[in-house]
């Protein structure tokens, strides 16, 4: 065991982009437990956009990262002392909210074991984890995706988009996936099989999203926000359902937010527009991450991680979701 916690503090509020020195790297002594509590090792850490709205002051559907507070993200952590009643036992793998550091400290609230497998530990922060819960619950609850429906999806080789490509398969639908560059579209054909792939880096990609849904599309699983989500207002069927799980598009605009132009398509179509946090279905993980797990084994959900090793690299991983280069799930392996 290292002799410090190396933790990553939230130092100010970002403008825009953030800058390395809006956390502060604090390496403090590990901590010990007390009766009821457990001392846990960060295996993993789930890089995730929504880390960029954590940070700012405001409402939202969850309560900012307060300055001087550990950067909030989800972890893979391993339990390494108990005290008296612990609700876990030493060895367990447990997966929970304890921010960017290598240990913490706590009760056990919110936290639950992760079951003995033959899958990579990122599956539970990717396609067994919030990620996929994301994805099911937007597709299915919000998007109320059924057999037979053209299913549109942007940022579609990231980590909640290629969940959604996949799940729309596994229910019959025919889907249409945005990403960045020759690459990501050819994971989209050649390993998720889904119908069609579009690069929005391509000089013809809005002709060709046209050709691709010229009979319109039922859903929308917008990941991006921005222009292609007004590109996307325009190709609605009647009663189409666009579902808002993000916009990273817009996340670091140090100026007014770009909304969409084209919403009066929602009231030709009779089509709605609804965001979703995957949160408000907590009573349903346990019957979602059933049936997702079911999937898993039999070879019909994937999960693809970009994994970048080191806790002194979060800032590294952090730059990585918005740059374009990853793929699938963004995880920083503690070590």
């Amino acid at each position: 065991m290292k002799d410090v916690n190396q933790q990553w503090i939230l130092a100010k509020r970002p403008i825009g982009f953030p800058e390395i020195d809006t956390w502060e790297v604090k390496n403090s002594e590990i901590p010990k437990p007390s009766s009821g509590e457990m001392l846990l090792k960060h295996l993993y850490v789930s890089i995730d956009p929504a880390m960029r709205g954590w940070m700012n002051k405001g409402k939202s559907y969850i309560e900012p990262i307060e300055i001087g507070a550990v950067m909030r993200a989800g972890v893979i952590a391993e339990v390494m002392e108990v005290g008296d009643g612990a609700p876990f036992q030493k060895g367990d793998i447990l997966t929970g909210w304890n921010g960017v550091q290598q240990y913490s400290i706590t009760n056990g609230k919110g936290w639950q074991k992760i079951p003995s497998s033959q899958l990579p530990l990122p599956y539970y922060l990717g396609a067994l984890g919030m990620t996929g819960l994301t994805a099911y619950f937007g597709l299915l609850e919000v998007g109320k995706a059924k057999e037979g429906d053209v299913v549109l999806v942007s940022a579609a080789a990231g980590a909640v988009g290629s969940v959604v490509c996949q799940i729309a398969k596994i229910k019959g639908c025919k889907v249409i996936g945005i990403a960045g560059g020759k690459a990501k579209c050819d994971y989209l054909i050649n390993e998720l099989n889904i119908d069609k792939a579009l690069d929005y880096k391509a000089e013809n990609f809005l002709r060709e999203l046209r050709v691709s849904c010229a009979d319109g599309i039922d859903v929308y699983f917008d990941n991006v926000g921005g222009e292609i989500l007004d590109a996307a207002l325009t190709l609605l069927k009647r009663h189409a359902r666009i579902v808002i799980c993000g916009a990273i598009s817009q996340y670091n605009n140090d100026k007014k937010i770009k909304g969409p132009n084209n919403y009066m398509s929602l009231l030709v179509n009779r089509a709605t527009m609804q965001g979703m946090v995957v949160f408000d279905y907590k009573e349903k993980y346990p019957s979602a991450l059933s049936e997702m797990g079911k999937w898993v084994k039999e070879g019909k959900l994937k999960s693809e991680f970009t994994i970048i090793e080191g806790i002194e690299n979060f800032y590294k991983a952090f730059k990585t979701l918005f740059s374009g280069e990853k793929q699938g799930k963004l995880v920083l392996k503690v070590n």
